[in-house]
């Protein structure tokens, strides 16, 4: 019998499998739902370009989902199919963290994970980071036009350019940087943004927003760390899964949807899984969910794991009532969006971010519309939380996410402010910027978490405990950004893979 099953060959998956079965006495299967390509050589080519978006209508590579989520259904996950964005939260958010989760998730448990993790090569012997682990993280010397010209404006606006947003608070910043933001325009022609220059402009007309977002002198622009080695998108799968591929004691299985678990009382003891036509079960001494926000919750609920009323109204035993879905976060986003003749240059999606309050403005260098450029304003510490929910037991249909943005007003004054900063420093006009224009131009980051919250069993929002482990369920764990209990104020790649790290490397797993 498998000693650890793991269910989902994504971001968290791939750190899991490739940690645990490093111990050739531990048998380590993977199910994964979507393709596995057994060797790196027999990845598709753009699937490796860090530039290539692959999550349009034609794709075949994601999970989707009622309004307009998407996640990547391959080995890799998201991680194989994201613009390789990999910056670690703030020090704020895993005190957070652990004020509900518990010490274990301190920024001085975690820093020596992320260290661990990394091979900074633009900053790996600072304080704060590693230079010999398995991701290899930089950023980018040669910008587009735009990403250049948003910097330039950004510094001309008074803003601060941090040479590492990676540095973690508390560390000095690296004295110099890869790259500086000044004399980056790649093509000398009339700058994007539409004024005859650059502006000279006055920082002071920024004090009011600053004063209502809660800025401070930590707070400016700055490259963004990406994963990437030579050009090409570093993933889990590429640092983690592939390298650890040829263990005989590790089996992926991909195209294998997993539907129920199999319990015995209250104890996990296997899955039952569809593989085209096929069906079966599959038993493991543990189990250990990571596939995503989405398809672990529903997994969960689907066992009979979940909200009394909601496995009553889909006619499923209930083995264990659980808050599962409940107050789930992601990153609202306005696409703040003006037309440009120009065509989008090959690059990462983004070069440059600039972070004001709990506010990431994205200037994203692909043109998701012809003819647009977009500036994402995204709101990383929203008030107002989700709630996933499942429409039928029958897994193809997909799970229900109603992130409900917007309903708190102080979350609307933020994006208003962040909108209004956004247009004074491309020169341009927009408005009004009311509920209307906000709800007309939102969008999602793409960020989901905390379906499957992470607490103490008195805890009425927690389903799994410190160490993701299921409450009331034995055999049972939980690693992926579902558990994580807090909103994060960055993208969240870099703390999937931390947190499948720091919860392989425990021994109960």
């Amino acid at each position: 019998m498998t000693s650890t099953l793991i269910i989902g060959a994504g971001s968290a998956g791939c750190v899991l499998a490739a940690r645990l079965s490093a111990d050739p006495a531990r048998s380590v299967r993977v199910f994964e739902a979507g393709p596995v390509y057994r060797t790196m050589g027999e990845l598709p080519v753009e699937l490796l370009d860090p530039g290539h978006l692959p999550v349009g209508p034609e794709s075949r590579v994601v999970w989707r989902y009622p309004g307009n989520l998407v996640r990547g259904k391959l080995i890799g996950g998201s991680g194989s199919i994201n613009g390789s964005y990999f910056i670690r939260p703030p020090a704020a958010d895993f005190a957070a963290w652990s004020a509900v989760a518990g010490p274990r998730w301190s920024f001085e448990s975690v820093l020596p994970v992320f260290c661990d993790l990394e091979h900074d090569l633009d900053f790996g012997n600072a304080p704060g980071h590693g230079v010999a682990g398995p991701i290899p993280i930089s950023r980018t010397s040669d910008f587009t036009a735009f990403s250049a010209e948003f910097a330039e404006r950004c510094a001309a606006a008074g803003f601060t350019e941090i040479p590492d947003l990676n540095t973690p608070t508390g560390f000095e910043q690296p004295r110099s940087t890869p790259s500086k933001s000044g004399g980056c325009i790649r093509q000398k022609r009339p700058p994007i943004l539409g004024s005859p220059g650059v502006p000279d402009v006055e920082p002071a007309r920024f004090a009011d927003v600053f004063a209502r977002l809660g800025a401070n002198h930590t707070e400016g622009f700055g490259t963004v760390p990406l994963a990437v080695s030579r050009g090409r998108r570093a993933g889990p799968a590429f640092t983690h899964l592939y390298p650890a591929m040829g263990r005989p004691n590790l089996t992926v299985t991909s195209d294998t949807m997993v539907t129920r678990l199999v319990l015995r009382g209250t104890r996990v003891i296997g899955v039952e899984w569809a593989r085209g036509r096929e069906r079966g079960r599959t038993y493991a001494d543990q189990t250990v969910l990571c596939a995503g926000a989405v398809e672990s919750a529903a997994l969960l609920i689907r066992s009979g794991i979940g909200p009394e009323p909601l496995l009553r109204s889909l006619g499923v035993p209930i083995v264990r009532p659980a808050p599962v879905g409940a107050w789930c976060t992601d990153h609202p986003e306005i696409g703040v969006e003006f037309p440009d003749d120009e065509p989008g240059e090959p690059a990462v999606p983004l070069e440059y971010v600039l972070e004001i309050g709990d506010l990431e403005l994205r200037p994203y260098t692909p043109m998701f519309t012809p003819g647009l450029r977009r500036i994402g304003v995204a709101l990383m510490h929203p008030e107002s939380t989700g709630e996933l929910t499942l429409v039928s037991a029958d897994p193809t249909v997909p799970a229900h996410v109603d992130q409900r943005y917007l309903r708190s007003e102080r979350d609307r004054a933020r994006l208003r402010d962040g909108v209004a900063l956004t247009a004074d420093l491309l020169g341009r006009r927009i408005g009004p910027i009311d509920d209307a224009w906000l709800h007309a131009n939102l969008g999602t980051s793409q960020h989901l978490s905390g379906t499957c919250r992470m607490g103490p069993a008195h805890d009425e929002r927690a389903v799994v405990d410190e160490q993701g482990r299921v409450h009331g369920i034995e055999a049972l764990t939980v690693a992926d950004l579902s558990v994580v209990p807090v909103p994060l104020g960055r993208g969240p790649q870099a703390t999937t893979v931390m947190l499948a790290a720091a919860i392989a490397d425990h021994a109960g797993v």
